[in-house]
């Protein structure tokens, strides 16, 4: 079995691959099979979320890339900027994981959310495709050793989903 235990920059060979949804992707302790069929766990540290994208290295220097599974999202497009910021503001106080575009928005599909987006003029459509929610200020001031995350201030690790928030 692989033990991926660091991120890594780059490599000049990639040895194999890992398909996980979202949910998988913010875990630190994982079981998982490589895109190949080998079996593989991650060991990495708490309040990371994986990217697709991301490179990974194994115990013994094999290195693998992280790829963001398709999976049931909810696409919600409007022209009118003022529309798509009214929609940003609301989902992120239901502290929903969020995937900013241009021109969309992006989140896990929920039928409950897609009835409140289209009540504010969007039109939302259901889909299969990769999740890359916005990782949060909070979250990267604390990477980035700026501030302090989420976790700091309120005593919790953000498993549920990528958020931050002032109070």
């Amino acid at each position: 079995m692989l033990n991926l235990t660091r991120r890594i920059a780059a490599t000049p060979l990639v040895q194999g691959s890992l398909t996980l949804p979202f949910e998988l992707r913010c875990r630190s302790r994982l079981r998982a099979r490589l895109d190949d069929g080998r079996e593989a766990a991650l060991f990495l540290p708490r309040g990371e979320v994986l990217r697709g994208g991301d490179l990974l290295q194994a115990e013994d220097g094999t290195a693998v890339r992280v790829v963001a599974a398709p999976e049931p999202v909810s696409t919600a497009r409007a022209d009118d900027p003022l529309l798509l910021t009214r929609a940003a503001y609301h989902l992120g106080n239901r502290h929903v994981a969020l995937q900013v575009d241009q021109g969309c928005l992006r989140y896990l599909h929920d039928h409950v959310l897609d009835d409140m987006v289209r009540s504010l003029g969007l039109q939302v459509g259901i889909e299969q495709a990769p999740f890359e929610p916005e990782p949060g200020a909070y979250r990267d001031a604390q990477l980035n050793g700026n501030g302090h995350g989420h976790e700091q201030t309120h005593g919790h690790a953000k498993s549920h989903g990528q958020h931050g928030h002032g109070h």
